[in-house]
């Protein structure tokens, strides 16, 4: 039987039970049908061990649940970062790294070659060259080393100075404190901290979303693939299934809620002809292709797409051409008008007519209407009239409207 190790090699299994963990703090072990009884145990004592201050655990008709609880309110870092540092490694890389590390400090640029004779001469130990080459390229293309051609040999420098300025730079040192916190790819900003020995000791965040820096490793493939214009296979998982499909699509942008944090990727899709989105929590793998020739026409046609679009949803079969809504709503002039200010700030491509002495219209194109009921319904009580191309959004919203009366005010 094999030992438990706490470190592991692959972040993919474990992503997906911090995040069920994390998100579906209800499930059991029984709950958990993806992989065996003994991986989720080696998982969840993963889990506890990374993050046993957040871990608790309940009792249901079900059995034992075991959920994090996390106040963003109260961290000055998010404590899911601590997933992506628990990475498992060789006594030989443990090595390497400090007789490396300590040596070129010490040396200044060195080959290969230098350095695997110069770890001999100076320490002692003995390595092949080329598992010393091999390390060399691995922390260049981490960064945590610079790699130069002279000619033609190539040398490899330990770089400090970042890390003097940082110390040296109190302002920076903050922005840096702040970054990690609010910014995508926070984990980097968090890392940066690690190796000064500087905590957080000024920001807090009071509304945070800590789970999606467990897409991050996606996020940063996404990006760059927009960067360089480039078509990509992205494997996808859905949400209510195990079902995985591919697709051959071509990234756009990075669409992030407001309300929920969740991340989404808004591509074109060649085969069909469509914008489209994907959640990026449903993202699996992303493999960068070829650059799209069309790709500054295809940007410019979705940037056109976007005052049609409430959401994330665009054009698809269910919606092939907008929908028309208008909303008559009675607001009181002389006392609420910030209701109306807030028609114009949040109305999108929206348009906010008066009609009469406190009587106004919210008017708008948008191909999924259904996306803006949850904000529809916040005008309720103010609402006289609502009409809507999309006849199945007038009829829900009024079932919504029949059903609330029916709980407050009939027996």
């Amino acid at each position: 039987m094999s030992e438990f190790q706490e470190l592991i090699k692959s972040f993919a299994k474990s992503r997906e039970y911090v995040r069920d963990f994390f998100v579906y703090g209800f499930k059991t072990r029984d709950d958990f049908t993806g992989w065996s009884t003994r991986t989720y145990d080696n998982e969840r004592r993963r889990i506890e061990s990374w993050l046993h201050a957040h871990v608790r655990q309940d009792y249901t008709e079900k059995g034992k649940n075991i959920y994090l609880s996390i106040d963003s309110n109260l961290l000055q870092t998010n404590p899911l970062y601590r997933v992506w540092k628990a990475k498992s490694f060789t006594d030989l890389d443990i090595m390497l790294h400090f007789y490396i590390s300590d040596y070129l400090k010490t040396m200044g640029a060195q080959t290969a070659e230098a350095i695997t004779d110069g770890l001999l001469e100076q320490y002692d130990v003995v390595f092949d060259v080329q598992q010393v080459r091999r390390k060399c390229n691995e922390y260049a293309k981490e960064g945590l080393l610079t790699k130069e051609k002279s000619g033609k040999i190539i040398l490899y420098s330990f770089e400090q100075s970042s890390r003097d300025m940082l110390l040296a730079s109190p302002e920076l040192t903050d922005a840096i404190k702040l970054f990690q916190l609010t910014s995508p790819l926070g984990i980097i900003g968090d890392t940066i901290l690690d190796n000064l020995s500087v905590e957080n000791d000024i920001f807090r965040v009071k509304h945070s979303f800590f789970v999606h820096t467990l897409e991050d490793e996606i996020l940063l493939s996404l990006l760059e693939a927009i960067k360089k214009e480039s078509n990509i296979t992205i494997t996808v998982k859905s949400t209510r299934s195990d079902n995985q499909i591919e697709q051959s699509v071509t990234p756009i942008a990075i669409f992030v809620s407001t309300r929920t944090g969740r991340r989404y990727l808004r591509f074109y899709e060649a085969e069909k002809q469509l914008f489209s989105c994907a959640r990026l929590d449903a993202i699996k793998e992303v493999e960068i292709n070829d650059p799209c020739a069309k790709y500054a026409q295809l940007r410019d046609k979705e940037t056109e797409s976007r005052s049609l679009m409430w959401g994330v949803s665009s054009q698809s079969k269910e919606h092939p051409t907008p929908s028309h809504i208008r909303m008559t709503l009675r607001i009181n002039e002389q006392t609420e008008d910030y209701v109306r200010n807030r028609l114009e700030r949040e109305g999108k491509s929206g348009k906010v007519t008066r009609i009469a002495e406190n009587t106004f219209t919210y008017e708008a194109n948008v191909y999924n209407v259904h996306e803006m009921l949850p904000w529809i319904r916040t005008f309720t009580g103010r609402i006289i009239e609502l009409t809507c191309d999309d006849k199945k959004v007038e009829q829900l919203f009024k079932q919504d409207i029949h059903t609330m009366y029916q709980m407050y005010f009939e027996e």
